[in-house]
């Protein structure tokens, strides 16, 4: 019998490809500043990290400039990104066998929340989640720590039971794994995401796999 009982979820990159939407977003803000960005590899780095920090990172904006910036994809992402998304091949098949088998599903994310709980329901996958945790819009709570610190307080509020020690969670990049470690969790680093096995096995990541049915033969 499995010792894990919650199954913590990244998005971007984990459960979806989300890089057209996202691409396409951080295109249209950086348009409003007369900067162009083309190169793929550049903004595959911002699927990941908070967005502010993206903007500052890669295109050394200032903090207003990076919030403004982040209005500005939002404006875009709000109606057409969200609908740019797909589900990472077996995916959705990984889902639905926890859920069936009896494990409770959890997403946390540094998306905004109210855009990840419209990408799970656009993909079908919503009503497999037993509660989704996501960044807020004003930007206090985006960091995955703080995002994952977020879930596990109403957890803790739904299930007088819960333990760290039977929850997990998975992702495809550094952030997650360190946001698992902060609360001393185990971690799954899937490599078909946005991160490689040596960014994950160096962040910690106490098991990481190459394809989504991985994921199930692990918890």
């Amino acid at each position: 019998m499995s010792k894990y009982k919650y199954i913590l979820f990244d998005l971007d990159g984990t459960i979806t490809e989300p890089f057209l939407g996202i691409s396409n977003g951080i295109k249209y803000a950086l348009n409003k500043f007369d900067i162009k960005m083309e190169d793929n590899e550049t903004l595959r780095k911002f699927i990941g990290p908070p967005l502010r920090d993206s903007f500052r990172e890669y295109c050394g904006f200032t903090n207003m400039q990076a919030e403004d910036a982040t209005k500005y994809y939002r404006e875009y992402y709000s109606v057409k990104g969200l609908e740019e998304n797909e589900i990472m091949p077996g995916m959705d098949d990984v889902i639905k066998q926890l859920y069936d088998e009896g494990y409770k599903l959890y997403l946390a994310t540094s998306k905004p929340e109210k855009f990840a709980k419209i990408i799970l329901e656009n993909l079908g996958l919503l009503e497999y989640f037993d509660i989704v945790a996501g960044a807020s819009f004003d930007g206090t709570r985006e960091k995955k720590e703080q995002v994952i610190e977020y879930l596990l307080e109403q957890i803790k509020e739904k299930y007088d039971d819960f333990s760290i020690e039977q929850a997990i969670m998975v992702g495809d990049r550094h952030f997650d794994i360190h946001g698992a470690k902060y609360f001393n969790m185990d971690s799954i680093g899937v490599t078909f995401g946005y991160g490689d096995y040596d960014e994950l096995k160096n962040a910690g990541a106490s098991y990481v796999v190459e394809e989504a049915m991985g994921i199930v033969d692990v918890v």
